[in-house]
């Protein structure tokens, strides 16, 4: 008979008081701390253009555009923290406690890669809603595609799957992201 190995969950408390692992991508899942290997070179070059982006088109003291390494606190019991690839606030919005964010973004980013399967972006996805960000982009490298999903009631519904064209997202309508100008040579 197969079993199945003990899995220690943490709380909230307990994960303020563990030391930072440098370098680490780490997100807390219901409890349970999982460390993602660092994202490949293409991944980082489809954020960081995105990064330069929107943050050439905001004005820097009413929106934070953070890359990777926030811990997002979708909820604190079952803990749960995501670390978006990207996030865009207004500022005015930021809650900060215990050196974490606990509220939502205005838009989250994420590149997928082969390990992303379906549950494991829908289960993230359903924890962005949760905590309320309006807004989400997919983009992936494999199709050269970005996925626009709206949260409507409570869940994110696709507005578009976009191959080429002009990104704006809802809340920051200034800025335009040129989908072609993302993808790496």
């Amino acid at each position: 008979m197969a079993t199945v190995p003990n899995v220690r969950t943490v709380t909230y408390e307990e994960w303020l008081r563990m030391p930072e692992v440098e370098d680490a991508i780490e997100e807390v899942v219901n409890g349970e701390i999982r460390i993602m290997p660092a994202p490949r070179w293409i991944h980082s070059e489809i954020i960081d253009r995105v990064h330069w982006e929107i943050i050439s088109q905001v004005d820097r003291n009413a929106v934070a555009v953070k890359i990777s390494q926030i811990g997002l606190i979708i909820r604190r019991a079952p803990l749960t923290s995501r670390v978006p690839d990207l996030a865009v606030f207004e500022r005015s919005t930021v809650v900060e406690k215990d050196g974490y964010i606990h509220s939502a973004p205005q838009l989250v980013v994420e590149v997928l890669s082969p390990a992303n399967t379906r549950s494991k972006i829908a289960e993230k996805l359903a924890d962005y809603a949760s905590l309320g960000v309006p807004e989400a982009w997919l983009f992936s490298p494999e199709a050269k595609t970005v996925e626009v999903l709206y949260l409507e009631e409570g869940r994110f519904v696709r507005v578009g799957l976009l191959a080429e064209g002009i990104l704006r997202p809802k809340h920051f309508p200034q800025v335009k992201v040129d989908i072609d100008a993302i993808w790496p040579e």
